[in-house]
């Protein structure tokens, strides 16, 4: 499922009323919000907590502030984006952001693989 252009919470995006989206949002209102398209919009202070925006496109938009540690942006372009004082997923390199950010690249999460001490290779100091 990909976003709603009917949908209450996007159509606030897209006229920039962030303050009322954030009020739903508090409410217990969400939206599904991949494959967005908010593309030079101002969503300075927005709650993006939990939301699902693989694949949007935020071209030219204003994120200044905005916190995405929370927020699944696999897929996301920010090309032209004002990233100023953004938190970006820990799966995401600053890297892939600043490729995103000048290029207009998909940003692409690494793999984050836990390693069990057991699994670990052996330091080689000890003796056969």
């Amino acid at each position: 499922m990909a976003a709603d252009p009917n949908d209450p919470l996007y159509q606030l995006l897209l006229d920039e009323k962030i303050e009322e989206f954030n009020k739903q949002r508090a409410a217990g209102k969400t939206v599904d919000l991949r494959g967005a398209s908010l593309r030079g919009r101002d969503l300075r202070l927005m709650n993006v907590d939990g939301l699902d925006m693989r694949d949007a496109y935020l071209r030219g938009a204003d994120i200044r502030g905005v916190d995405f540690r929370n927020t699944q942006l696999e897929g996301a372009s920010i090309c032209e984006a004002k990233i100023s004082g953004c938190f970006f997923p820990r799966e995401l390199t600053a890297e892939e952001v600043r490729l995103s950010q000048e290029k207009g690249t998909r940003m692409r999460y690494r793999s984050i693989r836990i390693v069990k001490k057991s699994e670990m290779p052996k330091s080689g100091t000890e003796e056969d």
